[in-house]
């Protein structure tokens, strides 16, 4: 007999070869292991119920106990796009070392993954998606839901994935499943390259049996890499901070994701470099470090904001330099401002014409600290960083505590955003984890919210998603019980996806869902009506009998009594003492006693302080409302503040004259 023919083979069909190759994966970083894949969730339909649904069914009833480490769980979600969002939050909190696997069914079920893989391509969060696929053979072709293409006979809706993917592949032959499964591994344990990653698999060949090598599903283990810097990229770096009078440090998710927040204390210790955080970045130093300026961009701190106007060098770590983070390239008004951007990426990193430093965040700190050694900020920097802070602390204090001059003024029963984050931020402790990412609560947030460890902040703003925050609220939670999950949204978000409630309470997972109800979209409400629309269109409001507008009473809906019909137990409060006894009893209620609701009605018209900053967001060039003529008067002012960010060559040192704006 030949080599081939002596090697030991196990015959399974494709999907219950693709369940016991992913509870075999591993991933390592800086010697600690940890299991890849926490588990599957998935929705069950024609096109996955009898290949990866029996699949599952196999490998859970084969399991001698949940501790089993060939055991992979799964957990029955109640929408598709939700439990991709469940699987990004898991992998975030857990710094992208560990992901869930989610499976569909053909067509709908399927594509309603779309929104989720996009989100978290977008954000560079691991989450592998296996939609199922019509037949690969075509023998009953056109099946229920198959997309008939008259171009292409071998397009289907799952090509839809492809640009959404960091990594991309059809399994039509059981032969090509080794290959599509260690390439995508690859992706998923890369911190450059990671995101999205669809292998499709048809529900035929998820059916179809094989003789596999017993190799496929030894224990495999992912070494997640931390890029060092090139020494001389280090040395340039160095040469252009001691070069500058005003440096900023800006601190992006990178920084989490690398685990380098001590480091950073430590550095900006030693040069005494204030910071301004991104979304993703928030926390990266706790409030109250003398170097912290908070939130920096659109919604960031004044005091950030000021020191970015006037910044000479500006230091990005692990940022992609978003438009909320530059405030649409505004933040930056020194007309010689260099840029040094450290990033593990050299797509990120060659932003703005600055200079790279492609390395991990940890690494490239540990590098440049003793480049730097005796360089510190002149005093009087020093001082303006400490002054600027202590006049934004006193407005967030004042947004917690509003006088009675703002509280009188309101509704009866309403409360004002500002003071429910407040109380939230104030009675919750250090290590519980706020969350949001849509409407105008994540501005908010990333101005007010005190941050007081390292993966207490959660927001997504990258895709910021409305409907993300209820399904990741059970992703953190299922990544640290330890936690505490409050997940702030609106109504506006809350209703896009408030189904995975009752996966909540299916699995036992302690959240808490703080239900801010002001009637519509509070955001972009207030964004219409900067830019002369009105609010047209964000109110939740019947149509007027008489105009035809949407613009008659409040519409009667009872959120609470949603939430309480999936099975959610909620507190409804009106005024601020009941929300401060209603934080208190869910930290106080059982680990395992499902998901709480605190639902409380705010004003929208009252917003957080300013930011003194903008966001582009174009305004019609001609109307006949006079509202839009002066919103595109203000509109020409802010943008013609609005820059490139080209610098001059890194080679060049910077001007004398930097002050000149």
């Amino acid at each position: 007999m030949t080599e081939a023919a002596q090697r030991a083979t196990v015959r399974l069909t494709v999907a219950q070869a693709v369940v016991r190759f992913l509870a075999n994966q591993w991933s390592e970083r800086d010697g600690e292991r940890q299991k890849l894949f926490a588990g599957v969730f998935g929705i069950f339909g024609h096109g996955n119920v009898a290949g990866l649904g029996q699949a599952l069914l196999q490998n859970e009833l084969a399991a001698s106990d949940p501790s089993d480490p060939d055991h992979l769980p799964y957990v029955l979600a109640r929408n598709e796009q939700a439990m991709v969002h469940t699987s990004v939050a898991y992998a975030r909190q857990k710094d992208r070392l560990q992901t869930w696997a989610c499976t569909a069914s053909v067509g709908p079920g399927s594509t309603n993954m779309l929104t989720g893989a996009a989100l978290a391509t977008i954000n560079r969060i691991p989450v592998l998606l296996l939609p199922s696929g019509t037949f690969a053979t075509r023998a009953a072709s056109p099946v229920l839901q198959e997309l008939e293409a008259p171009y292409a006979a071998d397009v289907t809706v799952n090509d839809a994935f492809r640009p959404l993917s960091r990594f991309f592949d059809r399994v039509n032959r059981p032969e090509q499943l080794p290959s599509a499964l260690l390439a995508a591994m690859r992706v998923l344990t890369d911190p450059v390259e990671t995101g999205a990653v669809t292998i499709a698999l048809p529900q035929d060949v998820q059916a179809e049996a094989h003789d596999w090598p017993v190799e496929l599903f030894a224990e495999r283990v992912w070494r997640v890499a931390r890029p060092v810097p090139e020494r001389v990229d280090v040395e340039d770096a160095a040469d252009l901070i001691r070069s500058a009078r005003r440096p900023l440090i800006v601190a992006g998710g990178g920084v989490h994701y690398s685990g380098a927040e001590e480091a950073l204390a430590a550095f900006c210790a030693q040069t005494g470099i204030p910071v301004g955080e991104t979304q993703a970045g928030k926390g990266s130093l706790p409030h109250g470090h003398p170097q912290l300026l908070g939130a920096i961009g659109s919604t960031g701190t004044t005091a950030a904001n000021a020191v970015a106007a006037q910044a000479d060098v500006v230091i990005g770590i692990g940022t992609r330099w978003s438009d909320f983070t530059t405030a649409s390239r505004t933040a930056f008004q020194d007309r010689h401002v260099r840029f040094v951007n450290i990033n593990v990426a050299r797509f990120d990193a060659g932003k703005h014409a600055g200079l790279p430093v492609v390395a991990d965040a940890s690494e490239a700190l540990a590098a440049l600290a003793p480049a730097l050694e005796g360089y510190v900020v002149e005093p009087a920097y020093r001082h303006r960083q400490a002054t600027l802070w202590a006049e934004w602390d006193a407005q967030v204090e004042a947004t917690y505590h509003p006088s009675s001059e703002v509280t009188d003024a309101l509704a009866e029963g309403l409360l004002t955003q500002g003071e429910v984050l407040g109380v939230v931020n104030e009675l919750t402790d250090p290590r519980d984890v706020v969350l949001c990412a849509a409407g105008s609560m994540p501005g908010d947030l990333h101005k007010l919210w005190r941050v007081r460890d390292r993966k207490g902040y959660h927001v997504e703003y990258g895709y910021s998603c409305m409907g993300y925050e209820v399904p990741a609220s059970i992703g953190i939670r299922l990544a640290d019980e330890s936690r505490d999950v409050f997940a702030m949204v609106g109504d506006g978000g809350y209703l896009m996806m408030p189904t995975e409630l009752v996966t909540a309470v299916q699995e036992r997972v302690k959240v808490v869902i703080v239900l801010v109800q002001n009637h519509g979209f509070h955001s972009i409400g207030s964004l219409s009506e900067a830019l002369g629309s009105q609010r047209f269109g964000t109110k939740y409001r019947y149509r007027d009998e008489e105009t035809g507008r949407l613009e008659g009473a409040t519409l009667p809906v009872d959120l609470a009594a949603n939430a309480r019909s999936l099975g959610a137990h909620v507190i409804e409060v009106h005024s601020r003492d009941e929300l401060a006894v209603a934080v208190r009893e869910a930290k106080a209620a059982p680990a395992h006693g499902g998901p709480i609701v605190i639902h409380v009605e705010t004003d929208p018209t009252v917003y957080a302080p300013d930011s003194a900053s903008w966001w582009d967001v174009p305004v019609a060039q001609v109307s006949d409302l006079e509202t839009t003529q002066t919103a595109y008067t203000e509109y020409e002012e802010r943008k013609s503040m609005q820059r490139r960010l080209i610098t001059a060559p890194i080679t060049e040192p910077p001007s004398a004259s930097a002050t000149d704006r």
